[in-house]
């Protein structure tokens, strides 16, 4: 039993984090299916990671509910907890993608039992008829939650694509105009609506509601993040399988700022410093498919 929900261990957490875009939760997820995998009767298991996989799914549908509830009274904007990734993760495109803040953020925009489709149906291709099993709905009606969630993901998803390369080269320039205040250049690596969120979680100070615009941006950028990087230091790293920033102060993480790239444009920036979410940024994590 323990062999067996070693071996899918990492799939069975990135399964969990997709659906609650929380590491903890995740975590803790992690741990009741294990319970639960442990009084099982191996006799009755047919297939170890169907049967697990519908265990994790059903305890993350359980308490993404109640985040929900959580979210309702939160602090400002709510962002995804960000995960140091290995380069291997942003070498699957597909993965990558699907647990990038930007996607994760379109996620949180499908309700619960959507978001479960559309994760094990699209990321991981789980059959129809064993999400029915873990959704607790007839495989027609999974059928169409799925073509519901698909549809409402591709109006609301990046516009292009970036190679790893084109990433690391407009991350580094960007890093450069952050540090030396260059309004001039940050305005010409942002997009006209690019869109930046803070999370501070009420303990940290953040914008609290989104900026919008390339100026506005441009100049917050300037006064916030390059106010704070010249006292500490920024350290390009990936996060959630793409280029993102980190931002030291006395070499303790202090914001983890994750990037969105449009057509070689910044559309998108993310800058979480709520402390409890930035525990599983020491270490990188294991994600799979």
């Amino acid at each position: 039993m323990t062999e067996a929900f070693l071996a899918h261990r990492n799939l069975l957490f990135t399964v969990a984090y997709e659906m609650l875009g929380s590491a903890a939760d995740a975590e803790d997820v992690l741990q009741e299916t294990w319970l639960r995998w442990s009084g099982v009767d191996r006799e009755i298991v047919e297939n170890e990671r169907a049967y697990l996989v519908r265990i994790t799914t059903r305890l993350a549908l359980t308490r993404l509910r109640t985040l929900g509830r959580r979210k309702e009274t939160y602090v400002g904007s709510w962002l995804p907890e960000p995960l140091l990734t290995a380069p291997d993760v942003a070498e699957d495109v597909e993965l990558a993608d699907s647990v990038s803040m930007a996607m994760m953020l379109v996620l949180e925009t499908l309700t619960p039992t959507e978001r479960a489709v559309f994760v094990l149906r699209d990321v991981f291709d789980v059959g129809y008829d064993e999400i029915a099993e873990a959704v607790g709905k007839t495989p027609a009606a999974v059928r169409q939650i799925a073509h519901r969630a698909r549809s409402h993901v591709a109006a609301r998803r990046p516009r292009g694509t970036v190679s790893a390369a084109e990433s690391r080269d407009a991350l580094a320039a960007f890093q450069r105009a952050v540090e030396t205040g260059d309004l001039q250049r940050l305005l010409d690596l942002l997009a006209p609506d690019v869109v930046l969120m803070g999370d501070g979680g009420g303990v940290k100070q953040a914008v609290l509601r989104p900026v919008s615009g390339a100026d506005k941006v441009a100049r917050l950028l300037a006064s916030g993040i390059g106010r704070i990087a010249a006292i500490g230091s920024l350290q390009p790293v990936q996060v959630n399988g793409f280029p993102a920033l980190v931002v030291r102060v006395d070499d303790e993480i202090d914001t983890v700022l994750a990037v969105r790239m449009d057509d070689g444009l910044v559309t998108g920036l993310y800058a979480v410093r709520n402390p409890a979410k930035l525990s599983h940024m020491d270490r990188e994590t294991a994600l799979r498919r």
